[in-house]
Parts: C-alpha cells; sequence; structure tokens
C-alpha cells in the first residue's frame, strides 16, 4: 500500500523521467494497476439504526414539541420566504415559555443574577443593595466566588437553606429541612430522578406508576423510557377536572393484575387541565397513598398560579403534617417547584427543586449518589430559584417594585385565564371548564363524524387533525388532547392562556366557530 500510494505522489508530479529511468506516468498507471487488485470495501451497515437502538427512547413521546410544533417551524419558514397565507404569524400556544409570549421578567431577579454573573458590577450605584447582598452570599458559597464553578450535587448550601425557609414560611410553619432539598434542573429533572430510583422489578411485579389523565407528557415519556407501566386514573372533567379517589381505587386495583402500584402522581395546579386541588382532596389522596403504601410525587411548580376566588393553593407537604405523625412520619413524599412558572417565568434558567420527606437513610445515600453521576444542576438556575424563594420583603429598597410586578403578572395571567375561558365558550363546538389556575386551558372539542372520518383517512388521530388544520388556516399552534391522553371518544387541545393577542384569537376562533358550521353542514350526526 505504501508502494502504491508513492506511486501515486509521483503520479501526480510533472512527466519527468524518475530515477528508474520510467516516466512518472507510467509509475501513475501501475499505482492504478495495484490499487484495483485490492477488492473494493462496500459500505458496512451503521451500528445505531431504529432496529438496535434503545426500543424504549423510541417510545418516548413528547407531544408538547411534536408534528404540530414541526409544521409550525416549517410555516414560518415559509412566511419569511414571503409565501402568502391567511396570517401573517405563527402564534406559538403550545408550551409555556412565559416571556417567549411577551411576559417581562422581574427587574430584581434579573438584577441579582447580572451582578452574579458579572460580579464587577457590585461596585456600581446602579444596583440597590439588597440585590447586591443576595448576589454576595450566593457568591461567596460558590467555589471561587464564581457562579461558573461546579456546586455539591444536591446543591449550593446556602440556596437550600433559603429553600427550606421559604417552604416554612409558605406552609405557615410547618418545618424543613435543608438536608431533604435537592436543588434539580427543572423541576422535570427532579421528576424523572426520583422515579429511576422508585421504578424496579420485572413481569407482574414490575413498577406502576399513577398518572392523572390527562396528564403532562414528562410522566408518560419518564414511565417509557424507564420500561415502567403506567397506570391511567382519569380527571372528572364534568366535575372541572376534580380528582375522585373512587377513581384512583379503580385504577389501582386493575393495575394490580399486571404490575405493582407504588407512585402516585399528583398535578395541582393542574397542567393541562387548569384546576386547584381542594384541602379535603388532598387529604383523600393522602390517606389513599397512606392506606395503599405508595410512594406520592406532588407536582406543584404552578403553585402560584391560582386565579379563582374560591380556590386556594394547599401544599400536599402541609396538609400531610397537619394530618398528624401518624401521616406525616410515615407517607414518602417528593414535591417540586420551579422557576420556568409561577410569576417569574424563567424558563431557561432550568432552576428547579424537590423536597423529599421521609426517604429511608439508606435511599437518601443513592439518591445522592445518582445525582452526583450529572455532576450538579446549572448554578445559574440555582442563584434564580435562589431569588424566587427569598424575594425583597418590606422595608427592602426593591421590595415595593418587586410587589408591583409581581402582581401586575399574576393580574395580567388572571384575566387572560379568565378571556381564554369565555371565548371558547362563545365558538360553536367547543366547551372549556372554568380555569383556575395554571397557565392553560384544555377544552373540549365536539368533531362531526365526516371530520372524523377525514381524520381516519390521512390516518391521524381526529384532534391531531383538528389542530393540525387550525394551524394551516389560522396560524395558531396548539397541542392536541391526544398527546396529554383523553377519555375514549372524547377530543381536546390544551392552549397556552399566555398566547393572548386577543385581537388574533377572535379572529382565529371566529373562523374556527365557521369550519365547524361548515364540517357540521357536511355531516348526518
Amino acid at each position: 500500500m505504501q508502494r502504491a500510494a508513492a506511486l501515486v505522489w509521483r503520479g501526480c508530479c510533472p512527466r519527468t523521467p524518475g530515477p528508474w529511468g520510467r516516466s512518472q506516468s507510467s509509475a501513475a498507471a501501475e499505482a492504478s494497476a495495484v490499487l484495483k487488485v485490492r477488492p473494493e470495501r462496500s459500505r458496512r451497515e451503521r451500528i445505531l439504526t431504529l432496529e438496535s437502538m434503545n426500543p424504549q427512547v423510541k417510545a418516548v413521546e413528547y407531544a408538547v414539541r411534536g408534528p404540530i410544533v414541526l409544521k409550525a417551524g416549517e410555516i414560518e419558514l415559509e412566511l419569511q420566504r414571503g409565501i402568502k397565507k391567511p396570517f401573517t404569524e405563527v402564534i406559538r400556544a403550545n408550551i409555556g415559555d412565559a416571556q417567549a409570549m411577551g411576559q417581562q421578567p422581574i427587574t430584581f431577579l434579573r438584577q441579582v443574577m447580572a451582578l452574579c454573573t458579572y460580579p464587577n458590577l457590585l461596585d456600581s450605584p446602579s444596583f440597590p443593595e439588597d440585590a447586591k447582598k443576595r448576589a454576595r452570599r450566593i457568591l461567596q458559597a460558590c467555589g471561587g466566588n464564581s457562579l461558573g464553578s461546579y456546586s455539591a450535587s444536591q446543591g449550593v448550601n446556602c440556596i437550600r437553606e433559603d429553600v427550606a425557609a421559604y417552604i416554612t414560611r409558605r406552609d405557615g410553619g410547618v418545618p424543613a429541612d435543608p438536608d431533604n432539598i435537592y436543588l434539580t434542573t427543572g423541576a422535570s429533572d427532579g421528576i424523572s430522578t426520583i422515579l429511576k430510583i422508585l421504578v424496579s422489578g420485572g413481569g407482574k411485579s414490575r413498577t406502576g406508576v399513577m398518572i392523572p389523565i390527562p396528564q403532562y407528557p414528562l410522566y408518560s415519556a419518564v414511565i417509557s423510557e424507564l420500561d415502567a407501566i403506567q397506570v391511567n386514573y382519569y380527571l372528572d372533567e364534568e366535575n372541572c377536572w376534580a380528582l375522585n379517589v373512587n377513581e384512583l381505587r379503580r385504577a389501582l386495583q386493575e393495575a394490580k393484575d399486571h404490575c405493582d402500584p407504588k407512585v402516585l402522581c399528583i398535578i395541582n395546579p393542574g397542567n393541562p387541565t387548569g384546576q386547584v386541588q381542594s384541602r379535603k382532596c388532598i387529604e383523600d389522596v393522602i390517606h389513599f397513598a397512606w392506606e395503599e403504601k405508595l410512594f406520592l410525587l406532588a407536582d406543584e411548580v404552578y403553585q402560584d398560579n391560582v386565579y379563582s376566588p374560591d380556590c386556594k393553593f394547599h401544599s400536599f407537604k402541609k396538609v400531610l403534617y397537619e394530618m398528624g405523625p401518624e401521616y406525616s412520619s410515615n407517607v414518602e413524599l417528593a414535591s417540586f417547584h420551579s422557576t420556568s412558572k409561577g410569576y417569574m417565568g424563567e424558563c431557561g434558567y432550568r432552576g428547579g427543586y424537590m423536597e423529599v420527606i421521609n426517604l429511608h437513610p439508606e435511599i437518601k445515600g443513592q439518591l445522592v449518589k445518582l445525582l452526583s453521576v450529572r455532576l450538579c444542576p446549572p448554578v445559574s438556575g440555582q442563584a434564580a430559584m435562589d431569588i424566587v424563594v427569598n424575594p425583597p420583603v418590606p422595608g427592602e429598597e426593591s421590595f415595593e417594585q418587586f410587589r408591583r410586578e409581581k402582581e401586575s403578572v399574576l393580574g395580567n395571567l388572571a384575566k387572560k385565564a379568565k378571556l381564554t375561558e369565555d371565548l371558547f365558550n362563545q365558538v360553536p363546538g367547543i366547551h372549556c371548564n372554568p380555569l383556575q389556575g395554571a397557565m392553560y386551558a384544555f377544552p373540549q372539542i365536539f368533531i362531526p363524524r365526516k371530520a372524523v372520518e377525514a381524520a381516519q383517512a390521512h390516518k391521524m388521530a381526529p384532534d391531531m387533525f383538528y389542530c393540525m388544520k387550525l394551524l394551516e388556516e389560522t396560524g395558531i399552534c396548539v397541542v392536541p388532547g391526544s398527546g396529554f391522553g383523553q377519555r375514549e371518544g372524547t377530543y381536546h387541545f390544551r392552549y397556552l392562556c399566555l398566547s393572548a393577542a386577543w385581537g388574533w384569537s377572535q379572529l382565529g376562533l371566529g373562523k374556527l366557530g365557521a369550519s365547524y358550521h361548515r364540517a357540521r353542514a357536511g355531516s348526518r350526526d
């Protein structure tokens, strides 16, 4: 091969006699002949294919960023190229990204983050002293006084202390231990981490995870990835998406035939359904978990987003403790919060925490070991979480501005939720339950038989077909209810209430009503 390569090299040179008296063109011909003698290798097959990949990963689905969103991206590119559409922009109502929809960040949070990121600003008179005080405290707890250093796997110690203090205040004095606090990369990281530890067994002893239907698709995605068993319990749509313990019992008993149900997931306030669980409901759920020996996961990332005057957020941790030591000392509970929702809307920082109580001491060590594999959550996200749980207080320089901004954001969200509910209920073929909290509506859509048949002809779920047509005709991008789960024979979509540029909403929903009437006219149902 070396001789052939040398001959090829000489063949690239001008046609002058070589040192052995041959022309270099003949040397090139000889090299070509040598190379042709070697058998031509066929391209080897790929090691990683759809057939050979991890089947659990292939089973994962995440509707919030699924086919509808990909189509929305295509349409945006077409609009940029000047292709005419019945609309001038795509409205992405598919995901709860508040600041992408125009929500302004909280000034104090961004001030502290700026100071932490560029500490030279600590000498600037442009920043308030209470912001500087928090930034210095965070930086002093970081290696090298820098946000760019790793932290402990469980999170920066002083931030975990602030989270524990926040939980104690929120829950009216119920104590929280910083050692039970784990800072996470958003709430999603905490949820998937806890489920990793919980899932075990095989066959009929494989772990079953009870999740609400409709659910946030993170849960079904992680369950698929871990090859656990998804156990559906249905929220009561006729009763404003309430959680009924009798439905939990039904789901549990049916699941025991094919798995070992040992995890119960609750989302409160609800995503995608927007309901807020009553205290009585939470007590019933805790008693059920205690009775059936279930590990409770309480997804409480929307705890600041309660709009109905008849509703109030109750944390599972507080209710658990107030039910007495028989419950508070025995029921294992992991609860989750995040910087992404509430009034903050800081999705990109990926800040979050989980509080895990009544965990076996040996399992606690295993949890820390698992967390250490990813080293630590982003320290910038940890700092953002600290500002959420340690905001300005009365008497501090930034308090009044912080209070005004927080109240303004939450007030606007409440107005948009009510407006969304009212608008949907004006459209023929749509019914929307009262929106008590969170950031979404999950209206039921009544799809005529002809439209269902058209969807089937396109090999689509009827609500996927509906949402695709809505996107193509109005530019409004929503997620079909089939991506969240729904009772057989019903159809829904999830709509982000933040997407409230109401001129286009009324235009789009008006077109929606007209489309419904056209489809209805062509149906014999």
